[in-house]
């Protein structure tokens, strides 16, 4: 009897206590109605200024694309100045959200100082690397679709991001390098310049007329109607090897026609040579046997 009088009471006041806090709750909404409010309209404004900023962002970063293509403007330098453009303005655009709920912009610009300089003494290699970008940028050592052999990777130029460059090698590979990679070391460009020189070495027996084999590669190469008749090709011996007459073979071609002339001269070189009776040597050994008497 005592036990369920106990019980009455403890439910009794736990009643009271649940009624008294939400009675409690439901006046703090009442006095802060306006407040709340105000801080879900600010809210749904600055989620509002971030949906609606970053379309904004989009579409301006785009429209600088697009006018500086019109402008003829090499493709991986507008895909640096994009991203470049859509990154600060996105900043821009987030600054505004949270001043919107009450951060104060100061606040917000001094903590972003800050973060970005510890940030930037713990990435100094991304610093560089945009740093080495823009330098690409400006001074322009090679443009979209060039052929490049930068930190001993070979390929042509995709396109220039921020902190690095892609290339595509001959055999279809996209290599990502670093952009202070490039910029601190040598940078090879084989697609800048209209014209390149062949450079051939080809060797013929000792035995070997000379001035017919001269006249046999000249042939060869001025029936190429690709090799360019200015400036000459350079045709002449250039060592007395260990087993060969080496002669140099150094026609000029269109940069576009590099290794197809390459390759076809080889063969159509191997061939006339062939024809015309001159040997061309190879490495061989000749073994002596000495009969030694019992």
């Amino acid at each position: 009897m005592t036990e369920s009088v106990t019980d009455k009471v403890v439910e009794k006041i736990s009643d009271n206590s649940l009624t008294d806090s939400v009675l409690h709750a439901g006046n703090w909404l009442s006095d802060n109605q306006d407040l709340l409010i105000q801080y879900a309209v600010n809210l749904v404004s600055a989620l509002l200024i971030l949906f609606i900023g970053n379309m904004i962002v989009k579409a301006v970063a785009g429209a600088v694309a697009k006018v500086l293509r019109k402008k003829d403007m090499d493709n991986a330098v507008v895909e640096f100045i994009h991203g470049l453009v859509r990154y600060l303005l996105f900043v821009i655009v987030l600054i505004a959200a949270l001043s919107r709920i009450g951060v104060q912009t100061a606040s917000v610009v001094a903590v972003i100082g800050a973060a970005g300089l510890a940030v930037g003494l713990a990435l100094q290699g991304s610093l560089s690397n945009f740093a080495a970008g823009v330098l690409i940028v400006a001074f322009r050592p090679f443009k979209s679709g060039d052929f490049v052999e930068v930190a001993g990777v070979s390929g042509a130029v995709e396109s220039i991001q921020i902190f690095s460059t892609e290339l595509r090698t001959p055999d279809n590979k996209t290599v990502v390098v670093p952009n202070s990679s490039i910029i601190g070391n040598p940078i090879t460009n084989y697609s800048r310049n209209a014209t390149r020189r062949i450079d051939l070495v080809i060797g013929v027996s000792y035995k070997a007329d000379l001035q017919k084999t001269k006249e046999v590669l000249a042939r060869v190469v001025n029936a190429d109607s690709r090799v360019l008749k200015d400036p000459e090709p350079t045709i002449g011996v250039v060592a007395l090897a260990d087993s060969s007459v080496n002669f140099v073979v150094r026609p000029w071609v269109n940069t576009p026609d590099y290794w197809a002339v390459y390759f076809d001269l080889n063969q159509a070189i191997k061939e006339e040579l062939d024809k015309e009776g001159i040997e061309i040597p190879f490495p061989q050994m000749d073994v002596h046997l000495n009969k030694v008497d019992a």
